[in-house]
């Protein structure tokens, strides 16, 4: 059989403008992994407010982190399948590996077949979700599955699911964090901030929060942190609904008060993207900054670090 491997991240507006930016959030937030609300009463919320007044501003911040190769995800995302690439031919695995989006583009449906009409009927889906969630891995595993069922000669497909407590993830993350400790000094508190999501989904069995606070527990240890000196906290609300806690940006403010450093790092993204360049680099330095903050650094996401890398081939090692 003829093998691929698809390494698949969220995704990302093709351009950063209002038209675009509104084209992927109504691919996004039409998904019923992402947003639980009975379709018809959300898709009258989503059209006549959501993408009415929020595709401007998030048409802006995109902006301040749009580079000359485009979005910064989709960029990372591209060197990260090509390092992989050339880590497994090290080996003497000659298999290629394509970048693909749940959202946006290049879209997974249309990477699987063009990979099927190249002849490749062995698929390998790597979710880069160090932990697991329905609204993540489990959205990917729909664009598959909806793939699959309209196609009569269907490939072969080989899943992962996620590595929240891999011990190269977890190592990357400490000698990342211990790497910036030796440039920039170390501050008085390190927070790990992760993507939220809707507290009724953990009520409900979704198991991403409790990898959450494993990870974060795991490199702690590591580090040698204590109790004081570390915390986990929830970033990128959306809506009324309650979701995971302690949010980020109120923890924040309050750790602002009590005038303490503060260096910030979220394990959950893989690539570093609009809700770590812009949300957490910027939005919430100047939250915490006005609340009295001593100061607040953000530690980039392991992107393209050798370790990752390292790890992405020692997991892809058990599929190919």
């Amino acid at each position: 059989m003829k093998t691929a491997i698809i390494l698949v991240n969220l995704g990302t507006p093709d351009e950063p403008t209002p038209q675009g930016v509104r084209r992927y959030l109504r691919e996004f937030l039409s998904d019923t992994r992402v947003i639980e609300i009975p379709p018809f009463i959300w898709q009258i919320i989503l059209n006549l407010f959501v993408l009415t007044t929020r595709p401007k501003r998030v048409a802006h911040a995109y902006q301040s982190v749009w580079t000359d190769e485009g979005s910064p995800l989709l960029a990372i995302l591209k060197k990260q399948a090509s390092l992989l690439q050339t880590a497994l031919a090290s080996d003497g695995k000659n298999i290629p590996v394509f970048p693909a989006t749940t959202y946006g583009n290049p879209n997974i449906k249309h990477v699987m077949r063009d990979l099927q009409n190249q002849g490749y009927d062995d698929l390998v889906v790597f979710s880069l979700y160090p932990q697991y969630s329905a609204t993540t891995t489990g959205a990917v595993f729909d664009k598959v599955a909806d793939y699959c069922k309209r196609e009569r000669n269907m490939p072969a497909i080989q899943f992962t699911r996620e590595y929240h407590d891999h011990p190269l993830y977890i190592q990357a993350l400490v000698e990342s964090i211990q790497k910036y400790w030796v440039e920039h000094g170390r501050a008085d508190r390190l927070l790990m901030s992760f993507h939220g999501i809707p507290k009724p989904y953990a009520d409900k069995g979704d198991p991403y929060a409790e990898q959450c606070r494993k990870t974060a527990v795991l490199v702690a240890s590591e580090l040698g942190l204590g109790t004081n000196e570390w915390a986990v906290s929830f970033q990128s609300r959306f809506g009324a609904q309650e979701w995971l806690k302690p949010y980020t940006d109120e923890l924040l403010s309050e750790w602002g008060k009590q005038g303490v450093s503060v260096q910030v790092l979220s394990p959950a993204f893989s690539a570093d993207c609009l809700e770590t360049l812009e949300e957490l680099a910027v939005e919430n330095r100047d939250n915490f900054m006005n609340a009295g903050g001593k100061s607040y650094e953000y530690i980039p996401a392991l992107n393209t670090d050798e370790l990752h890398i390292e790890m992405m081939k020692q997991i892809m090692e058990r599929y190919v």
